[in-house]
């Protein structure tokens, strides 16, 4: 395979938000992600490999990734060789992760053409699979990725301990290497001040819960990933069907929030709405955080059926072509903070303009 640029996969859509009308609860999930951590056997783990030794085990990855192992068409990107832009464009359409896009030597990624499985080569640990869909929709996932993970083990021999499962470079990964996460927007709960004990419950179950981005980034425009922290003592469909519970019961608390607020602040919720849609639609500056708020608050919007003559296809749009990689790869070059701003704002007008017609 030749090394390529985000640019053969700019004219798709998104794959975590493609289909997103569909149902699979895509009003409040947003997507579902399940990751796969996996290592080669009698090969030192990426942190303590040596360049030459990572840049062996990414080639050795590379060559059994094929169309027919990945079930389509396969890109692949070196981080190395890769522009900033370009790095923040993959980690924005959530085939790479924050940390991966940072490192070099031996850094490899592998996308499947539409986007919902890719493998990161060299990230923490030598392998990391993954298989992303909108919407709740983990039990597909599950057979999806597992039927990948078995053709890839057939090809590469797999740390893997009988007692204690794959082995992994973290601890905490040790055993399935499974971890799954659904990102769901929760606007309603925050706005009723119950966001806070709803997060606490979760972490007590021994959840986490991060940001759009994983590990590190914040909560903006009320969008939280949700992920187990257990991978060891229970099977896969185990781990999932515990999860999926508590998936399917905050899905519910946000429900019920949305319609409690409508009934006792009706004009409460409109305001949050109206105010969301009118930045967007009329400001001349618009700073990424902000944009994400008041997306938050027109996603919303459009999920209760508020609007007449805009769908969540707009929104998710808009929710892409914000962010900085985006916004800079379609204007073909990169651009300064203030400059991001006001394309950021020119984008909303335009696109919400359109979205009203």
């Amino acid at each position: 395979m030749t090394p390529e640029t985000a640019d053969v996969l700019l004219g798709n859509e998104v794959s975590f938000l493609a289909g997103a009308d569909a149902g699979n609860g895509c009003d409040i999930a947003i997507s579902s992600r399940i990751r796969l951590a996996r290592n080669l056997a009698e090969m030192p783990f990426p942190g303590s490999a040596s360049d030459e030794m990572r840049e062996k085990i990414s080639d050795a990855v590379a060559d059994v990734v094929d169309p027919r192992l990945f079930g389509g068409k396969v890109h692949l990107f070196e981080m190395a060789s890769l522009s900033p832009v370009d790095r923040d464009v993959l980690m924005e359409r959530r085939l790479a992760s924050a940390d991966f896009i940072r490192r070099t030597g031996g850094a490899k990624l592998l996308v499947r053409n539409d986007e919902r499985i890719s493998l990161m080569v060299n990230e923490e640990d030598h392998i990391r699979l993954q298989a992303i869909r909108p919407g709740f929709q983990l039990p597909a996932l599950w057979e999806e990725i597992s039927r990948i993970d078995d053709r890839l083990g057939r090809k590469l021999p797999f740390a893997f301990d009988e007692k204690l499962g794959y082995l992994t470079s973290c601890p905490t990964n040790v055993g399935t290497g499974m971890r799954a996460s659904v990102m769901l927007h929760l606007p309603a709960l925050t706005l009723s001040g119950r966001i806070g004990a709803t997060v606490q419950g979760i972490q007590k179950l021994n959840l986490a819960v991060r940001g759009i981005y994983g590990e590190g980034s914040d909560n903006r425009g009320n969008f939280y990933q949700i992920s187990n922290q257990h991978t060891l003592g229970e099977s896969e469909e185990e781990i999932l069907g515990r999860f999926s519970a508590v998936i399917d019961q905050l899905i519910n608390f946000e429900r019920e929030a949305r319609a409690a607020l409508l009934q006792k602040d009706r004009f409460g919720m409109l305001d949050f709405v109206g105010r969301s849609f009118g930045a967007l639609r009329y400001a001349y500056k618009m700073p990424g955080g902000e944009a994400l708020n008041h997306l938050s608050g027109v996603r919303v919007g459009v999920d209760m059926h508020l609007f007449e003559n805009l769908d969540i296809r707009c929104v998710n749009e808009l929710w892409i072509a914000t962010q900085n990689g985006h916004l800079q790869k379609n204007a073909g070059r990169e651009l300064s903070a203030a400059e991001r701003d006001v394309e950021r704002a020119r984008i909303c007008r335009e696109k919400l303009r359109q979205g009203r017609n």
